[in-house]
Parts: C-alpha cells; structure tokens; sequence
C-alpha cells in the first residue's frame, strides 16, 4: 500500500528526473502524484467530518460471568457518503470488542450492539473511541479521537446459599423482642398519638395524613447479632494460581492473533475459570454471604482493609447490598496490615452482640490470637478459610485450622473448583478438639 512519504519522494524524485532529462513526461508524474497525495488528503479529512458518535450504556452494573451490553451509533450529517469508517474502541472493560468497520450514506445512522463478557470484577470506563479513515487509494490514512465516555461497575460473582445459615449455637437473640423501647430500632410494633417530647424523626407521615393528627412509631427490641463478614485482604497472604493464569494468557494471545472478523465467542466461563487466587474466592464468598444473609433478614455488616480503610456499618436496609458489592468490587488485596492487625484495631466495633465471619487464607498464627481475645470478651464468630494450598501454596494450613477449631470457632475450608455451597454445608471437624 503507498503511503504518503512515498508517493512525496516518488513526486519528488520524477521532478528532478525531470529537471535533469527535461522530459515533460516526468513533469506532468510529479505534478500527478502530489495533486493524487492532496486530494486523497483531502478526501480522508472529509470521510472523517460530519460524524456523530453516541454511546449508550445498556448495562450499568453487572456481575462477573453476566454479559455487559452498549450500543454505539454513528450518524453521518452529511449527504456526502462515507466510502468506509473504522471505530477503534479504547475501553478498560476487559475483552470488550466493541470496533467495527462500516460504511455510512449520506444522512444515514448506523448502529450496533456490543455484549461483554465481564470476566473481572472493577469499575471501568467505555471509550473514549477513534474513528480511523482514508481515501480509496489507501494512501492517507488520518483518525479522530472521540471523547465520549461512560462506566460500568462489574460486581463479584455471587453463587446462591439456599441452605447456609449461621451456626445458631453461635449466634445470640434472631428474634425481636416484644418490649417497647425509646431507641429506634428495625423493629416497628405499632403507631400512637403524638405527645409532647416525642421525636420528629419517628412521626409516621402517612398515618398523619389518614388520621388528620400527628402520629409517632414505636419499636420492638431487636436483640439479633450484627454480622461482620471480616475480609482479609492483606497482600502476602493472597495465592494464585499461576498455571490458570498462564494458560488463560496464552488463549487471549491466539484469539487476538486471529482477525476480529474471524473470532468466535468466547465461551461463557465457569467458576474456575474466571477464579484464579484466594483474593478473589474471598471476594465471591463475601459477595455471596453477604446476599444470603441480608435475604434472611439479617444485620450485616462488612470490615476490609485493602488499598483503603473499608468499613461499612452493619445495617439491614434495602441498599446495604449494592454498598457492600460496591466496594467489593473495587477492593484490591493491597494491604501491609495483617488479619491479626486488622481485628485488633476494629475490636472496638465488636461487641457482644456481634458475630464475625472471618474470610481468609493467611495461615499466620497470629490472627487466631487475636480472635482469642474476641472470644474472650464475647463475640461470636466463624471462619471461611480459603485453602491457599489448592492454589498452588505450600504450607499446610492443618496447625492453624485446628487451633481455630479449639476455640470452638466453625471453620468452613473452601478450594480451588469447590462450590461455595458445598463447602458451607458443615464445618471441619477434627479429632480431639473441644
């Protein structure tokens, strides 16, 4: 294909053949050539005028192993038709192929429909894009860059947990209490009249609009434990599994090998596939705990420490879920602070009526010190270990499990192509432990 500094020096080179030779047959290439290198300028400037890129997000929150769906349409303002327009998409949604190649009449619109698989939790921008176009010579070749944008969250892959329920000799309380109590608490038992003293925030509006008169809540004690899922996102105790991660590269290097007209779809990809560390089985069971048990109405709440401070109270509201996989899917295992670090600096948000789910793969004898001392001032707790050595690890993680176990602490052990609902059916036993 010639390009432009070729057909310059072809121009200029038959000039001074012609200045040497005094042929006028050389004269008029020279001049033929430049004027064919301006007009096929001028021709991929004006491909490139006139056009209209829209992004339309379809899908603005999904979760890993659903597809992310985006339209993008192209209208052409002119009545000049466009021989042939290339969009060169630059999202950070990984494998996301929205780029194509079209041609566009005049007044015309083009649309099309790019679906994602999303095999990686994160928040990830789609676009800006770059049209690309030339001349039908494929001598200039000029782009614009196209800076509309938009995001999408990709939540951690969630597995259903139709038969979990905490250990109940663990957990204190589960029901309310019928005593009425001044505090404002989920529980709302009945409405009266309102007196004097009472607070505004508790005046029942809609019953004050049926009655004519102000009206106040009264609450239910609510004795239930406040959960904590406890996830530990300490970088040096994170495992992955490099053969997966290996073999994972080397099938996207062929595939981006191939033409993009000549790709087959990815296949949708199980849960060993799109897993490859304990970070993030720990962030799938986080995700998948924490649905279950806001879905029995629990008090849930979420403590990790990853590249930040994450702490979100534990609450029972409609939105507690989407805060929780919000930061889930963010959270990246970039921490200095150990586990053992982490609940000792949090033990002031752990009290007795707290019960602790521990999500974790360190196999650090000192974070189960540390629950030690929680046990000991009352607070309840279980523990999802991540087996570090189905990752590839080489420590045995028996010591620390069984001294966990002495504590009279639930361990679930969770491994590489488990289901995460097989292994929270019941906890580890070991022989000799209390």
């Amino acid at each position: 294909m010639l390009r432009p500094i070729t057909v310059l020096m072809l121009s200029g080179l038959s000039f001074l053949v012609a200045q040497g030779t005094g042929l006028r047959l050389f004269f008029h290439l020279s001049y033929l050539l430049l004027g064919l290198l301006i007009l096929s300028a001028l021709w991929a400037w004006l491909n490139l005028r006139g056009l209209v890129v829209e992004r339309e997000t379809l899908t603005l929150r999904a979760n890993v192993g659903e597809f992310a769906r985006e339209r993008i349409s192209i209208r052409n303002r002119w009545h000049i038709p466009k021989l042939w327009i290339e969009l060169r998409d630059e999202s950070e949604l990984p494998q996301h192929g929205a780029g194509f190649v079209t041609y566009l009449g005049g007044q015309q619109r083009g649309r099309w429909l790019a679906r994602t698989l999303c095999t990686m939790r994160g928040r990830f921008r789609l676009g800006p894009a770059t049209l690309v176009s030339g001349d039908p010579f494929g001598i200039v070749r000029l782009s614009r860059r196209v800076p509309s944008t938009n995001e999408i969250i990709v939540y951690p892959q969630m597995v259903d947990l139709p038969a979990f329920r905490m250990p109940s000799a663990e957990l204190p309380g589960g029901q309310s209490t019928r005593a009425r109590t001044f505090q404002v608490t989920p529980n709302v038992a009945t409405v009266r009249e309102y007196v004097p003293g009472d607070s505004f925030n508790r005046i029942h509006w809609r019953s004050t609009a049926r009655t004519g008169q102000l009206m106040v809540k009264e609450f239910d004690l609510d004795p239930s434990a406040d959960i904590y899922l406890v996830l530990d996102m300490q970088e040096r105790a994170v495992v992955r599994d490099t053969r997966t991660a290996r073999h994972r590269r080397s099938r996207e290097e062929e595939r981006s090998r191939v033409p993009w007209w000549r790709r087959q779809p990815s296949p949708r990809p199980g849960s060993g596939q799109i897993l490859e560390s304990t970070e993030e089985y720990a962030v799938m069971a986080a995700a998948s705990l924490a649905r279950a048990l806001l879905a029995q109405n629990r008090i849930v709440g979420l403590v990790a420490w990853g590249q930040h401070r994450e702490v979100i109270p534990a609450e029972r509201e409609a939105r507690q879920l989407f805060k929780i996989l919000e930061a889930l899917a963010v959270l990246r295992a970039h921490s200095a602070q150990s586990l053992a670090e982490v609940l000792l600096a949090e033990s002031q948000r752990f009290g007795r009526n707290c019960t602790l789910m521990i999500i974790t793969s360190s196999i650090d004898a000192r974070w189960v010190s540390a629950l030690q001392q929680h046990r000991y001032r009352g607070v309840r707790a279980a523990v999802l270990f991540i087996d570090p050595q189905s990752f590839g690890g080489w420590h045995d993680p028996e010591p620390t499990l069984r001294r966990v176990a002495e504590l009279r602490v639930p361990v679930y052990r969770l491994r590489q192509g488990e289901s995460l609902a097989t292994a929270l059916v019941s906890p580890l036993s070991f022989a000799g432990s209390a």
